[in-house]
């Protein structure tokens, strides 16, 4: 038998309910896998790069009891600009992608920097000192009182 489904207590996060399916241990299922990264790549270290891990988690077929907890990644190669997509994963003899072969699990990317404006757009740029406000009185004039 496989989850389905589960309900916690919002304040003692016990379990109120839980659903579940069963299922036969000889056919292939259709699940979705958390993915964990390892190492630390070349790209971030030598060329300033950072990782950008776009795609979390993968669907996979496989047998019921040969789903793993996780599908690790190892980054550690990846240079700046390079990535690894469904494709570059190291099959499983137990498992399958199903996901997209072209989805994009993690790459490493430059920083985008903004670009500094030059002194003399600058201060065109800037806006001009504020007038002061006019100041309207009210009541009678000196005049009008005469």
């Amino acid at each position: 038998m496989l989850v389905k489904e589960y309900q916690l207590d919002p304040i003692d996060h016990k379990l109120l309910h839980a659903d579940f399916y069963q299922v036969a241990m000889d056919k292939a299922i259709t699940v979705t896998v958390p993915i964990v990264l390892k190492g630390e790549p070349k790209g971030a270290k030598q060329q300033g790069g950072i990782v950008d891990f776009v795609n979390r988690e993968i669907e996979i077929e496989c047998l019921p009891g040969d789903i793993p907890e996780h599908v690790d990644v190892d980054i550690s190669e990846l240079m700046l600009h390079q990535g690894v997509r469904v494709r570059d994963l190291v099959q499983g003899v137990k498992w399958t992608a199903i996901s997209d072969p072209d989805m994009m699990i993690v790459h490493v990317v430059t920083l985008k920097a903004e670009e500094e404006p030059k002194p003399a757009e600058a201060a065109a740029a800037a806006p001009a000192a504020p007038a002061e406000p006019e100041v309207i009185k009210k009541g009678k004039t000196e005049k009008e009182e005469e």
